[in-house]
């Protein structure tokens, strides 16, 4: 199993991101799967998840400007970023599990990470 993030870079607050995740190795509508993002000097905090059937789970912080989404034939995932704050900046990973989380938004239980992509919001 791998996976490989990319879209990151820099952008102004109140910019727009979309990073991609590829999978390989399993097949991605098959596993729950998410973005995670870490800050120096900060724990690894749950973003954003999606299950195998579409649903959605995201972190209050990120609630009604982040969107996450697959496209399951090209073995992809998403994560737009839109009206992106200083806050935001972060290490963003990408990442997968074979079972159904008792919390998605918590690290302990994922699989497989990705090598992380960075965001960096500032003016």
């Amino acid at each position: 199993v791998q996976l490989v993030e990319s879209g990151g870079g820099s952008v102004q607050p109140g910019g727009s991101l979309r990073l991609s995740c590829i999978g390989s190795g399993f097949r991605v509508d098959t596993y729950y799967m998410g973005w995670f993002r870490q800050a120096p000097g900060k724990e690894r905090e749950g973003v954003a998840t999606i299950g195998s059937d579409g649903s959605t789970v995201y972190a209050d912080s990120v609630k009604g400007r982040f969107t996450i989404s697959k496209d399951n034939d090209k073995d992809t995932m998403y994560l737009q970023m839109n009206n992106l704050k200083p806050e935001d900046s972060a290490m963003y990973y990408c990442t997968a599990r074979r079972n159904w989380p008792h919390d998605p938004l918590v690290r302990l239980g994922y699989n497989y990470w990705g090598q992380g992509t960075q965001v960096t919001v500032s003016s």
